[in-house]
C-alpha cells in the first residue's frame, strides 16, 4: 500500500491548486493522510480525487473543515494514529505513546519540519509541510510504504 502523507497545506493562502510535483505522487497513492491545517474544504476534495483521504484537525482550519482531532486507523494491517500537534519536541515520543497506546505509526503535523524519529516500538512521521516551508530548505511531503502490518518504508521527499 502506497500512502502519501501531508500537511500543513495552508490554502488558500499557500496551496492554490495542488502542486504538480506533489500530484505527481498523488497519482498513484492508495491513500492519503493529512495531518491538518487544510484551512479549506476544498483542498479535502481535490485530494479525494485521487485517493480516499484521511485528514484530522490543524489549528488553522476552517469551520468548514469537518475533521476530528485524532485519529486512529488499520491500514493493511498498520496501526496508525493521526494528530496535528504533537507537543514539544522534547519528550516527544514518549508522550505520542501514551496517546496512542497501540499504534505503530503516528503522523503529525503543525511544526512544517520534517521528522522521521523511532523508539519504544514506535514510529513517528512529520511529512512537513509541501507548500509552506518556513525555514526549511524545500517544501516535503511524506511517502510511506506498507505491506502486511509492516512500515516497509517512510521517506521524506522534496517538493520545492
Amino acid at each position: 500500500m502506497k500512502v502519501v502523507a501531508l500537511s500543513d497545506t495552508h490554502a488558500p493562502r499557500r496551496w492554490h491548486s495542488c502542486p504538480p510535483r506533489v500530484a505527481e505522487h498523488l497519482r498513484d497513492a492508495d491513500v492519503i493522510l493529512h495531518a491538518g491545517d487544510v484551512c479549506v474544504a476544498s483542498v479535502l476534495a481535490e485530494l479525494a480525487a485521487y485517493a480516499p483521504v484521511h485528514v484530522v484537525k490543524g489549528n488553522n482550519d476552517g469551520p468548514d473543515v469537518d475533521a476530528p482531532e485524532t485519529l486512529e486507523l488499520t491500514l493493511d494491517g498498520l496501526r496508525v494514529g493521526m494528530i496535528h500537534d504533537s507537543g514539544p519536541a522534547n519528550g516527544r515520543l514518549a508522550r505520542l505513546r501514551r496517546r496512542f497506546p497501540a499504534a505503530d505509526l503516528v503522523v503529525f503535523g503543525h511544526s512544517h519540519i520534517p521528522l522521521d524519529e523511532s523508539g519504544g516500538g514506535l514510529r513517528i512521521f512529520n511529512p512537513g509541510s509541501p507548500t509552506d516551508r518556513r525555514r526549511q530548505p524545500h517544501g516535503t511531503l511524506g511517502l510511506l510504504t506498507i505491506e502486511d502490518g509492516v512500515l516497509t518504508r517512510a521517506e521524506i521527499v522534496p517538493v520545492t
